[in-house]
């Protein structure tokens, strides 16, 4: 009976877990069925489209190419019309000028012929008067007709090469493609934004410029958030936990129009953004808190973030405008803030003087940076390499850094007295002038 009822227990929990992995393969099942409905509905809507873009394009293409035939005809029949009338000018008034000649010739004749058969008595007056009037019109006079082949004969030329021309380049005139040459790849958080990464799907085509847009909700426009040669860009000052959506074209090499969008795809960062702490005398700050300024404040001290938002395996960039340089300037991170310190060259800090000399601990590294300049951007890398028990060194928690500036870097590990999960930021400038932009 016991082994009886422990068959059946085994019966039973076999079937449970076939009836759990057929409930798996069925959610698997009906997920590649929305998977298929959302490609099915993407194809259809993108054919959707593609069909009102190209009639739209085409039917303004058809009223902007008859406006223009219609304002090349009119220009031509002006044209027409400003020959005719100013070649048939000079033949109206040579007509004048005929017809009051003939209407002389008529008048000269009728005297000429009623003093020819006039009375006796009268003709020899009526004789020497016509005979002075005639002396007088200068009938051997005759005003020059222009020969036919003098007068213009107007004529249109139109070269029917125009409709080859056209013919060959409408039926190259748009394209239709199956998909973008350029796709969104990958979305990285950051804090208060996202590193967003592109890749060409297309081989074949040479990419000169990208363009990425966002937009906040669905229903609002996308907008131009980077333009430029780089296939990767990071979106700054956005909203934690809101989904934005991103598209991205490209421009193919010495072309003037933009590719395909790329399929909209969705991105969030659940990553505050990294703030400067308010109420420090000697700091101005932005609307954001993103930047600092070192203002004409005889105060002097070290400038925290507001919140540890520094988490390892992230990379926290600064970026200064820069001032007068002192030694104890300091741009870097911390285990804790300490008020009371002018620099974070002291213990549980790492940090980076603007001369370029590396601080651990309040000890200066044999290896150094560059100088920082103003624009140029110092970045701090971190990673846990050891957590656990006392190590030779006297601490339990052991992080691997990497310092980058100017093209420069240095790695060294940092021992900590205790696990530090997240890290505050901070900096310190002896003069004003200095301007720091973290991210």
């Amino acid at each position: 009976a016991a082994a009886a009822e422990a068959e059946v227990r085994l019966l039973l929990q076999e079937a449970q877990e076939s009836i759990e992995a057929a409930r798996s393969y069925r959610r698997e099942l009906q997920q590649r069925l929305r998977g298929l409905h959302q490609a099915r509905e993407q194809i259809k809507d993108s054919a959707t489209s593609t069909r009102d873009v190209l009639e739209q394009h085409f039917s303004d293409l058809k009223g902007t190419l008859k406006k223009l035939l219609d304002e090349r005809l009119t220009s031509l029949l002006q044209e027409v019309d400003v020959i005719e009338q100013e070649s048939i000018k000079p033949l109206d008034e040579c007509q004048k000028l005929i017809e009051h000649g003939v209407s002389t010739a008529d008048d000269l004749l009728r005297e000429g012929e009623s003093a020819v058969d006039g009375d006796v008595g009268q003709q020899n007056e009526k004789l020497c008067n016509f005979t002075k009037k005639a002396l007088h019109i200068q009938l051997d006079s005759l005003p020059e007709v222009p020969s036919l082949v003098d007068v213009p004969c107007l004529s249109a030329q139109l070269d029917d090469c125009l409709l080859t021309i056209l013919k060959n380049q409408i039926f190259r005139h748009g394209t239709v493609a199956s998909r973008p040459p350029v796709q969104l790849e990958e979305f990285v958080e950051k804090p208060g934004g996202i590193l967003v990464r592109w890749c060409k799907v297309d081989e074949d085509f040479s990419a000169q410029d990208y363009r990425l847009q966002f937009r906040k909700s669905p229903g609002s426009p996308f907008e131009d958030v980077y333009v430029g040669s780089e296939p990767e860009f990071l979106v700054l000052h956005m909203d934690p936990h809101v989904d934005y959506q991103f598209r991205v074209c490209a421009r193919g090499d010495g072309r003037q129009e933009w590719s395909p969008w790329s399929v909209a795809q969705t991105g969030r960062t659940t990553l505050v953004p990294h703030e400067w702490t308010t109420g420090l005398e000697g700091y101005s700050l932005s609307s954001r808190r993103n930047i600092a300024l070192r203002n004409d404040s005889q105060s002097c001290g070290v400038l925290y973030s507001k919140a540890p938002t520094y988490f390892c395996g992230q990379t926290l960039t600064f970026r200064q405008t820069v001032g007068q340089p002192d030694r104890r300037d300091s741009l870097g991170v911390c285990a804790e803030q300490r008020s009371g310190d002018e620099s974070l060259q002291r213990d549980q800090a790492v940090c980076v003087s603007t001369n370029g000399a590396v601080f651990v601990n309040g000890k200066e590294m044999t290896n150094q940076l560059p100088a920082v300049t103003s624009g140029s951007t110092v970045t701090f890398d971190m990673e846990v390499v050891q957590f656990g028990p006392c190590s030779n060194e006297g601490g339990n928690f052991k992080l691997r850094v990497t310092i980058s500036s100017n093209n420069r870097e240095v790695v060294f590990d940092w021992v900590l007295d205790q696990c530090c999960g997240s890290l505050y930021f901070g900096c310190s400038f002896s003069y004003p002038g200095w301007k720091v932009l973290v991210f």
